[in-house]
C-alpha cells in the first residue's frame, strides 16, 4: 500500500508540468522549467528505488525506467529545440496514464528471475539501449501525433486551446523525423544486442518469438517510412498513422509481452 500511494504522489508530481503549457502566457520560462524538474525528478526516484541496484524484470520497473528516460530526453530536447517543450501537454497526460499501469501491475505482478546466462555487460548494453529505443520512440510517437492534431485543426479552420499550444505541422514532422531516425539507429542496436544475449543464452542468434517479431516488424515500418520520407517526401497524415503503429508494435513487444506473462498469465 505504501509503494502504491507513492507511485500516485509521483503521478500528481506530472500534472503541474502539463498545467503549466496550458496558461494564456505559457512559454520555456522558469515556471515550464520547475514543474519540468519536479516531473523528472519523481519518476526517476521511484525508478531507482524499484532497481535497487540491479536490474528488475518486473512490468512495474520496466514502466518507471521507461518514464524517467522519456522525460530525461525531454528535458534534453526542450533544452536544444526551440519548440520541443510545446509537446507537454501531450506528453504528460500520457506518462501519467503510464504510471498509474505500473502503479496498479506492481501489486499483482509475479515477476521471473534474470537467467544469469549471459555476461552482465552484454545483458546492461541490451536493456539501456532497449530503454532509450523504447524512449525515443514516446517522444516520437508524441511528436507525430501532435503535428497530426495540428495539421486537422488548420484543414478543419477549428483551432483548439491545445493545437494553439502544439508546434506547428512543420516543427512537429522535424521534430518526429529527427527522433525517428535516433531511433531507428538505437532500436538497430538493441537487435544486435539482443541476438548477442539471445546466443549467450540458447546458443541461436534469433529466436523467433512475440518480441523479436514485433520489434523487427518496427524496425521495418520505421526504416520504410525514413526511405519514404526522404524519395517521396511521405509526411502528414500517413507518416503519423505510421509513426504510431511502430510505436504500437514496440509497446507490444516490451512492456507488452511482460503484462501478459507477468500479470494474465502469473
Amino acid at each position: 500500500m505504501s509503494m502504491l500511494v507513492l507511485n500516485l504522489m509521483v503521478l500528481a508530481a506530472l500534472l503541474p508540468a502539463a498545467a503549466a503549457c496550458l496558461r494564456s502566457d505559457a512559454a520555456r520560462d522558469s515556471a515550464f522549467w520547475a514543474t519540468l524538474v519536479l516531473a523528472v525528478m519523481g519518476p526517476c526516484a521511484v525508478a531507482l528505488s524499484l532497481v535497487g541496484g540491479e536490474w528488475q524484470t518486473s512490468l512495474s520497473a520496466a514502466l518507471w525506467i521507461s518514464i524517467a528516460a522519456s522525460l530525461l530526453l525531454f528535458a534534453l530536447l526542450s533544452a536544444i529545440a526551440v519548440q520541443a517543450w510545446r509537446l507537454t501537454p501531450l506528453l504528460m497526460p500520457f506518462l501519467a496514464v503510464l504510471g498509474l499501469l505500473a502503479a496498479l501491475v506492481h501489486e499483482v505482478e509475479a515477476p521471473r528471475p534474470l537467467s544469469g546466462i549471459a555476461p552482465a555487460a552484454w545483458l546492461d548494453l541490451h536493456i539501456v539501449v532497449s530503454v532509450l529505443t523504447y524512449a525515443l520512440l514516446t517522444l516520437a510517437a508524441v511528436a507525430s501525433l501532435g503535428a497530426f492534431l495540428q495539421e486537422r485543426s488548420l484543414k478543419r479552420k477549428r483551432p483548439t486551446r491545445l493545437s494553439r499550444m502544439l508546434p506547428s505541422v512543420a516543427d512537429g514532422e522535424h521534430l518526429a523525423g529527427r527522433l525517428l531516425m535516433a531511433s531507428e539507429a538505437v532500436l538497430g542496436l538493441g537487435l544486435v544486442s539482443g541476438m548477442a544475449t539471445q546466443y549467450f543464452e540458447s546458443g541461436s542468434l534469433l529466436v523467433f518469438g512475440h518480441k523479436t517479431l514485433l520489434s523487427l516488424v518496427a524496425f521495418g515500418l520505421i526504416g520504410v517510412l525514413l526511405i519514404g520520407h526522404r524519395v517521396c517526401g511521405v509526411r502528414g497524415r500517413m507518416a503519423a498513422r505510421v509513426v504510431l503503429a511502430s510505436y504500437l508494435l514496440l509497446t507490444l513487444a516490451y512492456p507488452g509481452v511482460k503484462f501478459v506473462t507477468q500479470v494474465l498469465l502469473s
